[in-house]
């Protein structure tokens, strides 16, 4: 026996097992169809990007660059040439990075989603890990209200088909670069005539990134970010008709919403709309999805000017809202389990269990961690516990007539009939269809 001390994985990052990695897959399953429903194509960025990267589209004063990121300076050797890395603690970026680089607006605009895996050091907690996962969705290239009502639609559609409800939908605007100016100026003007009050994140940010005070989580600033000029008071008309024809989109397909004028998104690429889907059953931590419109992020990390809009999903969050919830998910099980009492029947079984899976049907093999068999009654315990909805018995009788007995477990319970193990092919079909 090993004397070594185990090796954990590192905290906040977590190993996903069966029979929980069914929900990651179903889950996953969903959200390919409803993408594909509406147009979105698949596009796979790398997890390590340049910092630079970070910091000049998420935003240098921000939580995230200045204190989460997982960044490093490589080696410097004939590999690489001593660079700033990070892994990517959010996915819009990298995705716009992309669309950079290999000019994909080249054609037009491009409908993208992503799945994978993100990174930020911060203190784990019931749904926010330090490796985290996000889906996201990115239309790049396209402007006007219409599509940001699209993308609040995508989501959305993507809530019923996985069966959620108990969600809302808050909207803000953000305006244009100017109108947020002018916020700005009267944000650090309010905050300094109230310097007494301000926590020391706030002071830090009062005139680097002051937007981000009236995000405080510090429970004595709350009434003090609630007095503070609102952004939406410094639209212009453009903005507010632009906002107006977001809310008239949704209101048009039935989507209910609350405007919050002090929605803040937490990166700085955000202008016009953003948004987020809330919900009351995860605590503190209950924004399961965030987006909204970014149409100078593309020129900001050295791009053609673009328009884009899109959101991010948290995996996890919504993965334990599907629990708090009670939304059934299915449980993964083998269409049949092979019961072979005696090892002679082995290479028999094995050609018969290849060619069902050859016809699409999922067979588990009876195996043990000693290499005996077991008895045929241990065999059948261990089929209906796998969940199987037939065993296939290959036993002495059926083999000495080149046969299979198959024994429903789960509808018609106990009814079975033999088949000939020399045609796989005239009964493998007839199986399947029974099984959808």
């Amino acid at each position: 026996m090993s004397t070594l001390p185990k090796i954990h994985a590192i905290k906040g990052m977590n190993d996903i097992l069966p029979p929980e990695s069914a929900r990651w897959e179903w889950f996953e399953s969903i959200v390919r169809q409803t993408m594909t429903r509406f147009a979105y194509r698949n596009v796979r960025t790398p997890m390590l990007e340049h910092t630079q990267l970070f910091a000049r589209g998420i935003g240098e004063v921000t939580d995230i660059v200045e204190k989460e990121m997982y960044s490093f300076q490589d080696r410097a050797d004939k590999y690489g040439d001593n660079d700033h890395l990070s892994l990517r603690p959010e996915g819009t970026a990298g995705v716009a990075r992309a669309a950079v680089e290999h000019n994909l607006l080249y054609g037009g605009g491009q409908r993208l989603y992503y799945l994978g895996p993100m990174f930020r050091r911060e203190r784990p907690q019931r749904g926010r890990y330090r490796q985290f996962h996000q889906v996201g969705a990115e239309a790049l290239g396209y402007a006007g209200p219409q599509v940001d009502a699209e993308m609040i639609l995508l989501a959305t559609e993507l809530w019923r088909a996985l069966g959620l409800r108990d969600w809302r939908l808050e909207l803000g605007c953000l305006g244009q670069p100017d109108e947020r100016r002018a916020h700005r100026a009267a944000l650090v003007a309010y905050f300094e005539a109230h310097a007494d009050q301000l926590d020391e994140d706030a002071r830090r940010r009062l005139h680097s990134n002051p937007l981000r005070i009236l995000d405080t989580k510090n429970p004595a600033m709350q009434a003090l970010a609630e007095g503070a000029p609102r952004l939406l008071d410094f639209l212009g008309a453009a903005s507010q008709a632009y906002f107006a024809a977001v809310q008239d989109a949704l209101r048009a397909c039935g989507i209910g919403f609350s405007v919050n004028p002090r929605l803040v998104r937490g990166l700085d690429y955000y202008n016009l709309t953003v948004f987020e889907f809330i919900t009351d059953r995860l605590g503190a931590q209950g924004t399961i999805c965030g987006g909204g419109r970014y149409d100078y992020l593309l020129e900001q990390i050295g791009g053609k000017p673009a328009p884009a809009v899109g959101w991010a999903i948290g995996v996890e969050r919504v993965l334990e809202l599907l629990k708090e919830e009670g939304v059934a998910v299915p449980e993964p099980a083998p269409d049949a389990y092979a019961v072979i009492p005696d090892a002679a029947a082995l290479p028999q079984a094995l050609r018969c269990l290849q060619a069902l899976r050859a016809h699409g049907v999922a067979v588990q093999m009876h195996a043990s961690a000693d290499a005996s068999l077991g008895s045929m009654k241990s065999q059948l315990k261990r089929a209906d516990a796998s969940g199987a909805r037939f065993a296939l018995i290959f036993g002495a009788d059926e083999l000495a007539e080149t046969q299979v007995t198959v024994k429903a477990l789960r509808d018609g319970a106990g009814a079975q009939q033999r088949q000939p193990l020399n045609d796989v092919s005239t009964w493998a079909d007839g199986l399947r269809q029974r099984l959808t």
